[in-house]
């Protein structure tokens, strides 16, 4: 920063421009396309469908409301687009709003320029604090979005038709910079009709005041859709003033929703202690969500989160880890029977339709049956498992849970070399104890839900024997 112009001055001899904050952005995504960069590294699945919109939103210079259920990634794009500002940006020193010192708006800025001309001071701005974010509730007011007098300063011997007077809201202080508002329409209609003039005039007015200060912001709104909320509405008018609205989705198939829920979870770390998480068993993870939200029991309107999933898989881990430290073993690998731990991170995340209350722990082991199924039918075909059936054939019973050590499945893969094969094919080349106890309980709960198996099964421990 020291060599960055200090002074109004130095600022213009260094032959700084200055542009609306719309064209800033337009012009830093052109150059990230042009470079073949993403705009939104970390955000996934969107690449065909959501991305591409937003793009020409921003190329068209457009204020977006993003349109979607919850937990659609809508605020972390909105939050990303930080990225498309210049990294610093000049300001008049000790402004509220960000005066651009070339187009002062403020009172201050333009009696400091007045004042001392090409020696006024100029303060630099990092593009992390050109963002602004209001959570709409019915309690907001136009005092905290646009303003409202200070009676302090007033207090202090000022007029009340003194512009110095005026305390700046959020939107006023996010000025040449990006505002977003999330859930909109839970804003009071009243309210709304205060943003009209930021969208269209790009000023703002407060109060009796004849002051009009001319506005340069981005503003980005989400919502989730108007059939869901009971709570409120857009107003017509302000859903006109946006340039864009773009719909978003869930993850639509579940190898993104395997990589967003890597990508989202918090790893656990813990000395001596190395974690695996087997392809098959984030899918099942994964394949609960997908169901789930096609499922007629779960209310679709307010939808089922990814949330969802990176809780499950993070609650899937801790459970493994819990489990092998019991064990006194250092490889943790999830394996079937943790999927009993699920429920404590699922319940509070599935709305169950009306008609179906009180069947919750039901459903929600419906499903999880279902997606183990679903993926078992896509790493393993029954018919190559024959000899896993046979050897069940006469009184062999196979005991799983959590009370059994990770050796004790070693030891039964060799008692049964029919299964030595298909659990090679899952391990993927990691035939540690963990991995290989992980692989034979998936085996034997696919065969189980084939109707292959029998399987007597108290918490989370199980017995699974021939059908004989």
């Amino acid at each position: 920063m020291s060599d960055r112009p200090t002074t109004f001055g130095a600022l213009r001899a260094s032959g700084w421009e200055s542009r609306p904050v719309k064209e800033e952005v337009r012009r830093n995504a052109i150059a990230r396309i042009k470079a073949g960069e993403a705009l939104f590294p970390n955000v996934l699945g969107y690449e065909d469908t959501v991305l591409p919109q937003l793009e020409n939103a921003l190329l068209a210079g457009h204020d977006v409301i993003f349109l979607g259920e919850r937990g659609q990634a809508k605020t972390r794009m909105i939050r990303a687009l930080t990225g498309l500002l210049d990294e610093w940006m000049p300001i008049v020193a000790g402004s509220e709003i960000n005066d651009d010192p070339y187009h002062p708006v403020s009172r201050h800025a333009k009696d400091l320029l007045d004042e001392m001309g090409d020696e006024t001071p100029i303060d630099w701005v990092h593009r992390d604090e050109r963002f602004g974010e209001k959570l709409a509730t019915p309690d907001t007011s136009i005092a905290d979005l646009i303003g409202e007098v200070d009676p302090i300063k007033v207090a202090e011997g000022r007029y009340l038709s003194d512009e110095l007077t005026l305390h700046y809201g959020l939107v006023p202080r996010t000025n040449r910079g990006i505002f977003a508002i999330n859930e909109l329409p839970d804003l009071a209609e009243r309210i709304q009709v205060g943003l009209l003039n930021v969208l269209e005039e790009r000023d703002v007015q407060v109060r009796g005041y004849k002051v009009r200060l001319p506005l340069d912001v981005l503003l980005f709104a989400s919502a989730n859709p108007e059939d869901y909320t009971n709570r409120g509405r857009i107003i017509t008018p302000l859903k006109d003033r946006f340039g864009a609205q773009i719909r978003t989705h869930y993850p639509l198939d579940v190898d993104t929703e395997v990589t967003i829920a890597r990508q989202e979870a918090r790893p656990l770390e813990a000395p001596g202690v190395k974690v695996t998480v087997p392809e098959f068993m984030a899918e099942v993870v994964a394949e609960l969500s997908q169901l789930a939200r096609r499922s007629p029991h779960i209310n679709q309107r307010s939808g089922v989160s990814v949330r969802l999933t990176v809780s499950n898989l993070e609650t899937l881990v801790a459970n493994a880890a819990r489990r092998t430290l019991v064990h006194g073993e250092s490889d943790v690998v999830p394996r079937v029977s943790d999927l009993e731990a699920l429920a404590s991170s699922t319940a509070g995340k599935l709305e169950i339709e009306t008609i179906e209350e009180g069947r919750d722990e039901q459903i929600v082991e419906q499903l999880l049956k279902a997606a183990i199924l679903s993926v078992f039918r896509e790493h393993a075909a029954v018919e190559n498992l024959r000899g896993v059936v046979d050897a069940f054939e006469g009184d062999r019973v196979v005991h799983a849970g959590e009370d059994v050590t990770s050796s004790d499945y070693v030891d039964l893969v060799a008692d049964v070399p029919a299964l030595r094969e298909p659990v090679a094919a899952l391990c993927g080349g990691d035939e540690s104890p963990a991995m290989v106890a992980s692989a034979v309980e998936f085996l034997l709960e696919g065969l189980h839900l084939s109707k292959r198996l029998n399987k007597d099964a108290v918490g989370p421990r199980a017995q699974y024997r021939g059908r004989g």
